[in-house]
């Protein structure tokens, strides 16, 4: 379904649902409501978004150091990011399919009978007032619900299911967030909100290298390009793709073209990957045809799998991207990441890698949040084309030239 779609069906129709819910509910949760449940098996609710269900992993660590078995629940294109860093076992994710709102149907009555099979008693929401989600939450049968909550806010109307609700931190960084949920579902105290924000710092684990994909990927780049040398062509990969979810997110096609060429006008050794799906080689194509030296610049848009990602970061030197799913996936590894943000602030969702976020932050910005469901009606995102092709030289020039190959040196 396309993201407007499902949109209008969570807003139209989630909140009526949500409503006879609450009522339908409501004998069961007062008299359950003096009952203090202890959280064994734990759930995690996240759907849409591929770099949430990285960025919750420090937190899904943490509760599973005390003892907790977990589970995710999950839509099936966004499923893969689960496997960077392995956390939650393949047998206890669940993969709900919204190609059509039949299939989204009939995959929702299988989640809700595996739910119960699983013995599942914790649920946690992750998503930011997703009516959906909370539909989801409150028919899995869990007797711990924890999720974020408008507490005194208006609007976003969305069911009163949680029995763990929390007060969801603009001012905090998303992961931290997602920490403050799994902490207050071992919290017997039920507050309106949990004051439990951790003071630990969410730190991502580091993927483990397999050296079949490493060589598999190695060998092709050399199929790619003849130009590559393992061992001497640095890689710097250049993601100018988003999703359809945000548009707005996407830079200036010239602008990634400036930036490309004053690389390889300054470095003999580098040699550019335009990465992508296979869905957008036609655009890599676009970008590659705007830069000069084509022969060090490659569209590889489609030529990786998504298992051979973290192999292709481990080998390479950089990452250029829009704000978007790959410097999250990047971030499992110690690839620099270089990420340009407009429609959303650094400050709640930049990768916890090693990454450098490029933000201009005019007062139009952030413009979409969890407030609007991530929709905007701005059409010209004046975020974004004011940072300069120059500005990110500056930046990315002197990383490069720490351990380069000036042009004209050799």
């Amino acid at each position: 379904m396309k993201v407007d779609t499902m949109r209008f069906i969570d807003r139209y129709f989630g909140q009526p649902i949500c409503l006879l819910l609450q009522v339908l509910y409501w004998p069961v949760d007062y008299f359950q409501r003096r009952a203090k449940p202890v959280a064994r098996k734990v759930m995690f609710v996240e759907l849409s978004e591929m770099g949430s269900a990285v960025l919750v992993d420090p937190a899904m660590r943490w509760l599973e150091q005390q003892d907790k078995e977990l589970y995710f629940v999950i839509f099936e294109k966004n499923a893969c990011s689960l496997g960077l860093l392995g956390t939650v076992p393949k047998e206890n994710i669940f993969i709900l399919k919204p190609d059509s709102i039949w299939t989204l149907l009939s995959s929702t009555v299988r989640f809700l009978l595996w739910v119960r099979k699983q013995k599942i008693n914790t649920v946690v929401d992750l998503e930011l007032f997703s009516r959906f989600t909370a539909i989801l939450t409150r028919l899995s049968g869990a007797e711990i619900r924890a999720g974020f909550h408008r507490v005194h806010e208006e609007g976003l109307y969305r069911g009163n299911f949680l029995t763990h609700p929390v007060m969801y931190n603009a001012h905090k960084h998303i992961s931290r967030n997602f920490m403050t949920l799994v902490q207050a579902t071992l919290s017997a105290d039920h507050q309106p909100y949990q004051k439990v924000l951790s003071e630990q710092e969410p730190v991502l684990a580091r993927a483990a290298v397999n050296k079949e994909l490493r060589e598999e990927v190695i060998q092709r780049l050399k199929q790619l390009t003849p130009v590559y040398q393992p061992g001497h062509s640095r890689l710097v990969l250049i993601n100018p793709n988003a999703s359809d979810l945000v548009p707005q997110r996407r830079w200036l096609r010239t602008s990634y073209a400036e930036v490309i060429n004053g690389m390889l006008n300054q470095f003999d050794d580098v040699l550019v990957l335009i990465t992508g799906s296979r869905s957008e080689q036609q655009g890599a194509e676009a970008l590659r045809a705007m830069v000069k030296d084509q022969e060090r610049c490659v569209n590889s848009a489609g030529a990786f799998s998504f298992e051979q990602l973290v192999p292709l970061y481990s080998i390479s030197e950089m990452m250029l991207s829009n704000d978007s799913g790959p410097p999250h996936f990047a971030s499992v590894t110690d690839l620099r990441t270089y990420v340009l943000f407009g429609p959303e602030t650094p400050a709640l969702y930049s990768s916890l890698g090693n990454s450098v976020p490029i933000y201009a932050g005019l007062p139009c910005s952030p413009c979409v949040s969890a407030a609007n469901h991530r929709k905007t009606s701005c059409q010209d995102n004046q975020c974004l084309k004011q940072i300069t092709a120059d500005q990110v030289l500056d930046l990315v020039i002197p990383f490069l030239g720490r351990h380069s190959l000036i042009k004209g040196s050799a």
